[in-house]
């Protein structure tokens, strides 16, 4: 589960940062620099899906060795909307290397470390990359509240543990 609010938190940041950076005059300093840090954390977020799907798959293999689960009307929409959100968090970040990559060689960075590009500059297809990341992500977000909604009775009792915890640390 920590690796679940791990990438909520990764999540949170992009989705924060994302609208604010796309208003950005192009010449604004600093720009550039929140630019590569909301890169940077869409790929620890894509390095943290990969480690949570690699564990998904090993849990799944021990769980549903022995019995399949029962495929009602409930579990099958629980399984459509966790299969949409994993999509959705390979797609997205896919579709913001290829904005990136669309619009200049080079364009990602891993806190400065260049990463290699997966698609080839062309001026043609950056409109085509913005579309994508842009609809995608607000997609993406729409199925991210759908998923809390369903869970709200244990995101209030998470937000309790933390508020308790937080104060129970002031007190020392």
């Amino acid at each position: 589960m920590s690796v679940h609010w791990w990438m909520a938190g990764c999540y949170l940041i992009l989705f924060c940062t994302g609208p604010i950076m796309a208003r950005f005059p192009r010449d604004l300093p600093g720009r550039n620099a929140l630019y590569d840090f909301h890169k940077s954390i869409a790929i620890i977020s894509l390095i943290l899906l990969a480690w949570r799907v690699i564990t998904l798959v090993r849990v799944w293999g021990k769980k549903y060795a022995k019995r399949f689960p029962k495929t009602t009307p409930k579990w099958w929409q629980k399984t459509l909307l966790h299969l949409s959100l994993y999509i959705l968090m390979v797609g997205v970040p896919l579709t913001g290397f290829f904005f990136s990559n669309s619009f200049q060689s080079n364009g990602v960075k891993l806190f400065g470390l260049v990463v290699p590009d997966l698609f080839s500059p062309n001026e043609d297809r950056v409109e085509l990359g913005r579309a994508l990341h842009f609809w995608s992500s607000y997609g993406f977000l729409l199925f991210v509240t759908y998923h809390t909604y369903q869970q709200w009775h244990y995101v209030r009792g998470t937000w309790r543990r933390w508020q308790g915890f937080l104060q129970g640390s002031r007190a020392r």
